[in-house]
């Protein structure tokens, strides 16, 4: 998969007989991307035509949002590797700007797709929406397919029992500490993925060697005291729990994702992982004393490997 992040950069030769178009934020990738990725590819394979993704970084909600951003599910890393691993072709994500905001519904159209991307056909959902304020709808597609010689398609939601999956329904089922609900909205488990850096190493003189892992992202989708499974190590998947926070106990403030591995004992530092949230346990709390957060570290570890072993890999 080629990533663009400059209509410059566009291999404008691959796109010369056309391309099929989906666009959005795909943050989390859950089922009903999925199901919309599905559909591109088809269509690319039958047509001959190249796949291509397009989104925005930051997404349009960031860039609103100001400095109350939503909670990200995925790091632009973890999206780009989703995206690859669905043989989507070229995934192009500019940079969404103040010039990018202010872009009527038809020069989106006309100038992006049409003569950026060579779009000739467009698959969205049904609560698609875009440019200036919104304004565009998948009318404002079909009138103009009409005109500028393409088709449009739009794919229906996909409901778990009565929720529309949606990355907003993830997000609040994980602030909620549904991580059950949030993995059967994702079609997997809710993951974080990164590479291990070096710590304070407290963790290591409370008996709980941790490996820690920069969050890059603004706003963590899950806080708190977790049972996780972490996948990408040469051992194969390690049981653990996990820490997500900022460690109030100690008066630290930037949050950061740290796991204690389960009868694991060796230097991983540089290596990347991909941690699976599996259960809540807790909400982070401070404790009077070093001892009193020992003693809950020894709970929740035990809570955790009850949990896991529930939980067939």
């Amino acid at each position: 998969m080629r990533l663009v992040r400059h209509l410059e950069d566009m291999p404008f030769k691959r796109l010369a007989g056309g391309s099929v178009v989906t666009i959005g934020a795909y943050d989390g990738i859950h089922l009903g991307h999925r199901q919309l990725l599905r559909r591109v590819v088809d269509v690319a394979i039958d047509t001959g035509r190249p796949a291509v993704v397009l989104s925005f970084e930051p997404t349009p909600k960031e860039f609103f949002a100001g400095d109350a951003p939503p909670a990200r599910l995925m790091r632009f890393r973890e999206k780009y590797e989703g995206l690859a691993a669905r043989k989507i072709d070229v995934f192009y994500c500019p940079r969404f700007s103040t010039e990018m905001r202010s872009i009527p519904a038809t020069s989106f159209i006309r100038q992006v797709l049409v003569q950026g991307l060579n779009a000739r056909h467009i698959v969205v959902g049904d609560d698609f929406r875009f440019a200036r304020r919104r304004e565009g709808s998948i009318d404002d597609l079909i009138r103009a397919s009409r005109a500028l010689d393409f088709t449009v398609e739009q794919v229906p939601s996909i409901l778990s029992g009565d929720t529309r999956v949606s990355s907003t329904a993830i997000r609040e089922a994980l602030a909620a500490g549904d991580v059950k609900g949030a993995n059967a909205l994702l079609g997997r488990p809710y993951r974080m993925s990164g590479k291990i850096v070096k710590g304070r190493q407290v963790g290591r003189t409370l008996g709980y060697a941790t490996a820690n892992v920069d969050l890059r992202r603004r706003r963590s989708a899950v806080m708190g005291i977790y049972a996780v499974r972490v996948h990408g190590l040469p051992e194969g998947v390690i049981d653990g729990v996990a820490s997500v926070g900022t460690r109030p106990t100690f008066d630290l403030t930037k949050p950061l994702l740290e796991v204690h591995l389960f009868d694991f004992d060796r230097d991983i530092y540089g290596e990347y992982i991909h941690v699976d949230f599996v259960k809540h346990l807790r909400d982070e709390a401070r404790f009077d004393s070093v001892d009193e957060l020992v003693a809950q570290m020894d709970a929740d570890a035990e809570n955790a490997r009850s949990a896991l072993a529930a939980r067939t890999p």
